[in-house]
């Protein structure tokens, strides 16, 4: 090879990609880097200010930490009143149950329905007659019945007696079989004890085309059936006093 070819070369006719190349700096990188700065020194200083405030504002107790000293004697003294303080109830149903313990509340079953008011009744033949109730009479010829008396004129049925029965037979029910009426008797005789000693009496009745088994107790008197009749109402059974 000529080595005067490299002189060629030299000075200002070098290859560009053989100099070596200044390092370009971002100034916008700077200026980030100096924005993250600032903030950084203004979270510290304000964090700073915020507990110096708080330190002045809520003081620790003060105190020179000296262990305290125990009291002479027992520190375990029996109380004046051993069962504790006394609350007015104590010792109610109420306490007892709301602690889980069984209730001793019951049903009354021989509670009777108040009696009804015994009100003064109006005396018969001297209330006047009721306004619009008058009837005028009307000729119409060809009209006239013969004999006996008008519909107007002919008395009303009597409307049978409210409540029940005048007689001293109460009746606890009606069974298909003569078998069934003697486990109702069993259950309630078993259920109330008052009806034991009273005369049973079951009876067969026809009603339409089937037979029934009617199952009665002889309370000896109309008072007597109407108290027993009331009791068993008011604890749930049907009954009622037949005439």
């Amino acid at each position: 090879m000529n080595t005067g070819s490299g002189e060629a070369y030299e000075g200002d006719d070098r290859l560009p990609w053989l100099e070596t190349v200044d390092e370009d700096y971002d100034e916008g990188q700077k200026r980030g880097r100096v924005f993250l700065y600032v903030f950084v020194a203004l979270l510290l200083a304000g964090i700073v200010i915020f507990g110096y405030y708080y330190v002045r504002q809520y003081p620790g107790q003060a105190g020179n930490g000296e262990l305290i000293k125990a009291q002479q004697g027992d520190y375990k003294v029996k109380p004046d009143e051993p069962g504790g303080m006394k609350v007015e109830g104590q010792g109610d149903s109420v306490f007892a149950t709301s602690q889980g313990s069984a209730s001793n509340a019951s049903i009354n079953v021989g509670a009777l329905p108040e009696a009804p008011i015994e009100g003064k009744a109006a005396p018969k033949g001297t209330a006047g007659a009721a306004p619009g109730t008058r009837r005028a009479t009307i000729s119409v010829p060809g009209t006239a019945t013969k004999g006996g008396p008008s519909a107007s004129t002919r008395p009303a049925a009597s409307a049978p007696a409210l409540g029940g029965g005048s007689g001293s037979l109460v009746q606890l029910g009606a069974f298909p079989n003569e078998a069934g009426a003697n486990i109702a008797w069993a259950r309630l005789t078993k259920r109330f004890a008052y009806l034991a000693p009273l005369g049973k009496s079951v009876e067969r009745a026809q009603v339409g085309d089937k037979s029934v088994f009617r199952l009665r107790v002889n309370a000896g008197s109309n008072g007597q059936a109407r108290e027993i009749c009331g009791k068993l109402r008011v604890a749930g059974e049907n009954c009622f006093v037949a005439s």
